[in-house]
């Protein structure tokens, strides 16, 4: 009796403390948040949202980051499934391949993109003789949201195609079905809240891109730069309600898609 008492303290003890530790780490991360929100007064907020240099900020930024993600699950899609279902020599070292944007440093990204996708260079002549550039451009936003961001849609697309039996596509074969329509109706429909999840992860990283954008396409700005611009050419307060912006537009759009993902889940 005393060794099941003692047992039960042991373990709301470690339940309290992780329950403190865990406490202290979203402490940190809402705090900083929710005073910049609310150091802005409303109509504060309200007048800058109405200058067009913010609001062409923001949506320049959430569109080029939702064209990144489009890309992303175009491209990202396909090698995720194949790296899902297929074993093969140097299979890890691609995985590792895959997840190296999100170490390298992000200016430092920002110059590789454009030693290839500048003008002077083999890529970047290319797409100029078809009327793309990259630097200074809005593609050139796009590839280095893409860059930075897609590891996080093929890592989360191929752990669900991972839990997609694959014995299930082998039944759709046996009764008729062609790959491709076992791949859209088996493992696609099976594994879309791993592949939107990571959709979702790769749009908020690409709205959040700051240094390799600010390498390879100061302008037009994103909203990033903008509050680093402004930052630097007038001070804290001056850009503090373009970030307060920011956060609350990101923060209500990410709230609704997780909702969607969370209802799609329970039914």
């Amino acid at each position: 009796m005393v060794t099941q008492i003692w047992r039960r303290i042991a373990a709301r003890r470690l339940t309290i403390t992780f329950l403190l530790l865990g406490l202290i780490i979203l402490l940190f991360i809402f705090v900083p948040l929710l005073k910049m929100i609310f150091s802005s007064s409303p109509s504060l907020l309200f007048d800058t949202l109405l200058e067009g240099e913010v609001r062409s900020a923001i949506w320049l930024t959430l569109y080029t980051a939702l064209l990144a993600t489009v890309v992303g699950l175009l491209l990202g899609v396909p090698l995720a499934y194949f790296l899902a279902r297929h074993r093969f020599p140097g299979k890890r070292f691609v995985e590792a391949l895959i997840d190296v944007p999100i170490v390298v440093p992000h200016t430092a990204a920002g110059v590789a993109l454009l030693f290839v996708f500048g003008q002077n260079f083999l890529a970047g002549k290319a797409f100029h003789s078809i009327g793309i550039d990259f630097v200074s451009a809005v593609p050139g936003i796009i590839i280095a949201m893409l860059f930075v961001s897609v590891p996080f849609l093929i890592d989360s697309a191929k752990q669900g195609f991972e839990k997609v039996d694959v014995r299930l596509e082998k039944v759709a074969r046996t009764l008729g079905a062609s790959p491709w329509q076992a791949f859209f109706r088996v493992s696609l429909p099976l594994a879309w809240r791993s592949i939107f999840a990571g959709s979702v992860m790769m749009w908020a990283r690409g709205i959040s891109e700051f240094g390799a954008v600010l390498i390879l396409a100061y302008h037009p700005m994103i909203a990033p730069i903008l509050v680093y611009e402004r930052l630097e050419e007038y001070g804290l307060d001056y850009a503090l309600p373009v970030a307060s912006l920011l956060i609350i537009i990101c923060l209500l759009i990410f709230i609704g898609l997780r909702s969607i993902a969370y209802r799609g889940e329970r039914a």
